[in-house]
């Protein structure tokens, strides 16, 4: 992780107090209040009617799988889902917004008070430290306006109505890199679940920022800023960092902060003014009156709860101290859902997690697809396992093992056909392993002295000689077994 912003360039010491709002799409097949399909890359404006056109006379109804999705959510990121939320009319006026208002929640969301733990060291570091989640709520997606050349804009409609959590962060964040960090766990847990495809292009998963700084050790908050819609990690990152020393600057020269919705021009590198933020009353909240107040009994909670997967951390956690894999190893076996299953059915298929790790990381994943919570796969997990297997019972080396995988790659074939048919064996043949090793003694026998007065290192260099020679055909023991004879070793 990056080292947060070192506030030394300002006269003052400053702090940064960041706090997310991440607004998720949930992956249902309709829309929040209407039947229209969510699905994206449609033509335009093919995906409305007259409920989430608003158009008069036209009633919502709540979309029970996206309820169940965002409480699932919710209880993933450990809040309290309230027994009855109520949802709100938010009222401003834009040209994605065909109704004049936006269906949300407002004073009393679907749940409350969660938290999520994130690494907050510097690179190299471990810090965990607990960051405060202090909403989640259900509301519906806007629009989206495309701006064209010559200044014109056109308006699609299909995603108007998509439902929407909205997970609203405490202030606990002090870097644009704690909050890439931030984001990163959530959206994992997001997927993990099932509920959200983390798709950052298309809009799926993008949050606003909002940003003020404070001299450090001062306890009241300076006037913040929302940057608005940032649909990258390294992005997010920057913009933040931007904003934070414009902020310093205003108040070094005696200027003030002023509450304002900031966009992110990453070509430029700087945030620009896009409106002066509206406060709570300006939106003129009021009652949803044609939705009835939701109620989650206990019997669904519990349910929900015991529904959910077992989430990316507790996993990752079982990989190292249940299954020996590195730390390192465990967050790349845990990059995707579909990632940690291919693992997870190897590694009971092989028994070895470890080894099993080892090759995913080193071939599978280099030709591995991904895409929202699909996953492509060069080989299936049995084709994993029968190759391992293959090296396990001396029948092909290590380097071989590369070979018969790239047959393997994007077929259905068993690596063991391919050692047959390429007549791949390892050799054990000490007596024909020992001529070779002589010969490269003597064409090496100044390394062989050196290894003899104590250089034992040396020995993996006689190794590499050999397995060039054979192709890579010995085997590994028979040939250390060997050298260390002929070289005088134990």
């Amino acid at each position: 992780m990056a080292t947060p912003l070192s506030s030394a360039a300002a006269p003052r010491a400053y702090e940064a107090v960041i706090g997310l709002e991440v607004h998720a799409q949930l992956l249902t097949r309709t829309k929040a209040f209407c039947a229209c399909a969510t699905s994206f890359g449609d033509p335009p404006n093919t995906h409305t009617c007259p409920v989430c056109l608003g158009l008069p006379g036209a009633l919502p109804v709540l979309n029970g799988e996206a309820v169940r999705m965002a409480a699932s959510a919710a209880l993933a990121l450990g809040c309290a889902l309230q027994p009855s939320s109520v949802f709100a009319r938010k009222n401003y006026f834009y040209p994605d917004l065909p109704k004049g208002y936006q269906i949300s929640q407002f004073d009393l969301p679907l749940a409350l008070d969660g938290a999520l733990e994130i690494d907050a060291g510097a690179e190299g570091e471990s810090a965990r430290r607990r960051v405060g989640i202090r909403r989640v709520h259900m509301e519906e997606d806007a629009g989206k306006n495309l701006h064209g050349m010559g200044g014109s804009s056109l308006v699609d409609l299909n995603r108007a109505g998509t439902p929407l959590i909205e997970i609203v962060g405490e202030p606990d964040l002090r870097s644009g890199a704690e909050a890439v960090e931030y984001l990163k766990r959530l959206r994992e847990i997001l997927m993990f679940i099932g509920v959200n495809d983390g798709n950052l292009e298309q809009g799926s998963f993008r949050c606003d920022a909002n940003v003020s700084v404070r001299p450090v050790g001062e306890e009241k908050l300076g006037t913040r800023t929302e940057l608005k819609n940032i649909n990258s990690f390294r992005f997010v990152a920057e913009a933040i960092d931007l904003e934070y020393r414009r902020q310093i600057a205003l108040i070094e020269r005696g200027d003030r902060v002023r509450q304002q919705t900031r966009g992110y021009n990453a070509e430029k590198k700087e945030t620009y003014l896009l409106r002066d933020k509206e406060n709570e009353a300006g939106y003129r909240y009021f009652p949803e009156p044609d939705l009835p107040p939701l109620v989650i009994d206990e019997v669904l909670a519990i349910a929900l709860r015991a529904a959910l997967p077992e989430l990316p951390e507790v996993k990752r956690r079982r990989f190292t101290e249940g299954l020996g894999l590195t730390p390192y190893a465990a967050s790349v076996m845990t990059g995707h859902p579909r990632i940690a299953a291919f693992f997870e059915e190897a590694a009971l298929l092989h028994g070895d997690p470890v080894k099993v790790a080892n090759l995913v990381q080193a071939e599978v994943l280099r030709d591995t697809r991904t895409a929202g919570l699909l996953a492509t796969f060069p080989v299936r997990p049995g084709q994993v396992v029968a190759l391992l297997r293959l090296v396990d019972e001396g029948t092909i080396s290590g380097k071989q093992a590369k070979e018969v995988y790239a047959a393997v790659a994007g077929t259905d074939r068993d690596p063991a056909e391919i050692v047959k048919e390429k007549g791949m064996a390892v050799m054990t043949d000490a007596g024909a392993i020992e001529r070779i090793a002589a010969e490269v003694i003597a064409a090496n026998a100044k390394q062989a002295a050196a290894y003899r007065a104590g250089k034992t290192a040396l020995l993996g260099f006689f190794v590499g000689q050999i397995m060039k020679q054979t192709g890579g055909s010995a085997s590994p023991a028979v040939v250390n077994e060997v050298l260390q004879r002929l070289l005088g070793g134990a």
